[in-house]
């Protein structure tokens, strides 16, 4: 990404793009304004827009200074200085190269150096500016439990803008994430693309606007719908971070550019082992007792799991949390329930050679509860309007202090008296209607953004007293899936809905941006698929499993066992290993992915047939990401005991050329829907 000064002082973008030649970049002929202020010459879409304490709304941002410094491991920080001449705000942009994963993150700071107030309407993150013949859009969209579908369109004149004003819960029918290819489409191993995304847990805004000479420019950043800032003089504001990569073989290549930054970056402890779940949810719902749960434990213990998670329906006593209409906000165990209390239960577990987790929601409220008859005030809701509830539920005003205050007490309270609590689900299961804050009174302006920075500002709280405590961003499945808060969260839920094959697309939608080990996706008694297909699925991912297994027979139980076991022996490949998407479900009935470990050592493949026509056919795959001189041996495994090998190339030998440019014959002579075949591939 290259830009220069030019002599009316004004900073351009002059390329961005594959790296070429130093000498070349002297040669570039395309000026594009790298950060376009409001109000002055340029009449399209800006990056910015302040009105100045006498009225005067326009910016005009002069290059004043650049630095450069090392920051973190392979990160560079660029910081580009911009000011105004006459008004002295200040722009800082703010860029980090991350050069070993080939990503760059870019974000503005703003500064009234002003003697009075100023006002700012606009804020971008970023701003890039493209010049080609066409340009098409990726974006994933869809609603609860049908969350990333994947949609390509063409850019055309005027503006296209993927948005959420949801506040909480915020990505539920829109994932701020994008591909862009200028030119021609991309595909998974083929052509240009950036691939996008904004790290923050609140409303965003990706606008993309072709002009009049078919010029694009991309302004991404925080929504500013309903969010004015209006700054004091001396007073900062500093945007979140785009995060974006740029790839010329296709968006295989821009995944694992991101996957390989969030491990080390983007992600809580993303370079670490992540534990196997079962969780009591699909088993008793909110109707058990500790002697139930304690049952529960042996089922973790006979799949070899490493941790019970202990899901809603445990807290609440003058309103006990018995369904979804009561108990939110208190959080004391259910005498009822739990006598004995959660350390009881801990300590169950830890007999029984498992660890134990907990469900939390603690941004929410049920109007019948405790909490909300001492606190009404602690409630976003509108003075002078009927309450409005989703899941019966209302929000915390976290930006109240003293809300921060009482969620970080709870999880504080809580770890304190069972140290040895080791996994928390934090859910949120609304989005924000009728928001006001209470405590912010009449100005209103900046509630959206204060809202999400005082989660951040919680969550930083949690973490410098407990760094590294297993947290899932859980949200109802899909809403909340962002880098912004995956900071402070090892791993996150994609939906509610775990069918295993509507989780093929939901799974390999977030593939595209996510790396594996924070995709949580667990084996459930969801339709109708065999207990195989739904856990070679589930594998693909970080797995997990919410099923009865008390309800499982012996020969599901071993099916099962031998598969945790699997997954246990292959987990750092398919956690840290490169992904390779081969054969995508909306292209064929069938999805066909692989991961291969740093050192082309060992790979492991998962195909899944999907809804098959009669006497379907599917050719070879090919296989990416090996050693075209080493020699692989192939193996099926996650075998139902008693049936053999299913896969034809089962303990074939082939080289890595011969996998890469023949292929595999992957699918069985007689296809069968809804069916699975995992294969391990080793060097010898």
């Amino acid at each position: 990404m290259v830009f220069s000064k030019e002599i009316n002082g004004k900073l351009y973008q002059r390329y961005l793009g594959k790296s070429l030649p130093k000498a070349n970049y002297t040669k570039l002929r395309d000026i594009n304004d790298g950060y376009i202020g409001a109000g002055m010459e340029d009449v399209f879409e800006p990056a910015i827009r302040v009105v100045h304490a006498d009225g005067n709304p326009s910016l005009d941002l002069r290059f004043t200074k650049v630095e450069t410094k090392k920051v973190e491991g392979d990160i560079t920080q660029t910081d580009i200085y911009l000011k105004d001449p006459v008004y002295q705000t200040e722009v800082i942009l703010h860029f980090k190269a991350a050069f070993n994963a080939n990503v760059l993150t870019s974000s503005t700071e703003i500064i009234n150096k002003e003697k009075n107030s100023i006002t700012v309407n606009n804020y971008a993150s970023s701003m890039l500016h493209f010049d080609a013949t066409n340009y098409y859009l990726t974006q994933f969209h869809g609603d609860y439990a049908r969350e990333m579908d994947i949609q390509e369109s063409q850019l055309t004149s005027g503006i296209k803008i993927i948005d959420s004003k949801l506040g909480s819960r915020t990505n539920m029918y829109q994932t701020p994430v994008f591909f862009l290819s200028p030119n021609q489409s991309s595909t998974e191993n083929d052509g240009e693309v950036i691939a996008g995304t904004i790290a923050w847990t609140g409303n965003f805004q990706f606008l993309f606007e072709v002009d009049r000479s078919n010029k694009l420019r991309i302004i991404s950043g925080i929504n500013p719908y309903a969010s004015t800032l209006t700054m004091k003089a001396g007073e900062h504001f500093i945007t979140p971070e785009f995060v974006f990569t740029y790839s010329a073989t296709g968006k295989g290549q821009a995944s694992r550019n991101l996957h390989n930054w969030a491990r080390k970056y983007g992600v809580l402890d993303g370079n670490k082992s992540r534990m196997i779940l079962l969780n009591n949810w699909e088993a008793t719902h909110v109707k058990f007792d500790q002697e139930k749960l304690v049952e529960l434990f042996d089922g973790s213990k006979k799949l070899g799991l490493d941790l019970f998670l202990l899901d809603d329906g445990w807290f609440g006593n003058k309103y006990p949390r018995n369904d979804d209409k009561t108990g939110l906000g208190d959080w004391q165990e259910d005498r009822k329930k739990l006598p004995d209390g959660m350390g009881y239960l801990v300590k169950e577990a830890t007999k029984k050679g498992i660890k134990f987790g907990i469900w939390l929601e603690p941004e929410m409220i049920n109007p019948k509860s405790e909490l909300y008859e001492k606190h009404p005030e602690w409630v976003l809701k509108l003075p002078n309007r009927a309450e409005s509830y989703q899941r019966n539920q209302l929000i915390l005003d976290l930006i109240n202090p003293n809300v921060q205050d009482f969620i970080f007490d709870l999880v504080d309270k809580m770890m304190t008296e069972n140290p040895d609590l080791a996994y928390i689900k934090w859910d949120n299961n609304r989005f924000m209607t009728n928001p006001y804050s209470p405590y912010l009174g009449k100005d209103q302006s900046r509630m959206f953004i204060d809202y999400t920075e005082s989660f951040y500002k919680i969550m930083q709280r949690i973490r410098a007293k407990y760094p590294h405590l297993p947290i899932m961003l859980c949200s109802g499945g899909g809403g909340r899936t962002d880098y912004g808060a995956l900071k402070y969260f090892d791993s996150f839920w994609p939906s509610d809905n775990t069918d295993a094959a509507e989780r093929v697309f939901i799974q390999w939608g977030y593939s595209q941006f996510f790396p594996s080990n924070t995709i949580s996706s667990h084996v459930t008694s969801m339709g109708k698929q065999t207990l195989k297909f739904r856990t070679d699925v589930a594998m693909m991912s970080k797995l997990g499993y919410d099923i009865s297994v008390d309800k499982m027979t012996p020969e599901e139980i071993n099916f099962s066992s031998a598969a945790v076991a699997n997954y246990g022996r292959l987990n750092k490949v398919i956690w840290f290993g490169d992904l390779y998407r081969l054969v995508s479900p909306y292209d064929e009935e069938r999805a066909v992915l692989m991961y291969a470990d740093s050192a082309k050592n060992k790979a492991v493949l998962f195909s899944y047939n999907l809804f098959l026509r009669k006497k379907q056919i599917f050719g070879k795959v090919k296989l990416q990401g090996l050693d075209a001189g080493k020699e692989y041996i192939i193996k099926e495994i996650n075998l139902v005991p008693g049936v053999t090998a299913e896969s034809p190339e089962d303990g074939k030998v082939y080289s890595g050329s011969y996998l890469m440019n023949i292929g595999l014959n992957i699918s069985p002579a007689k296809l069968r829907p809804l069916s699975s075949i995992v294969l391990e591939i080793t060097s010898r």
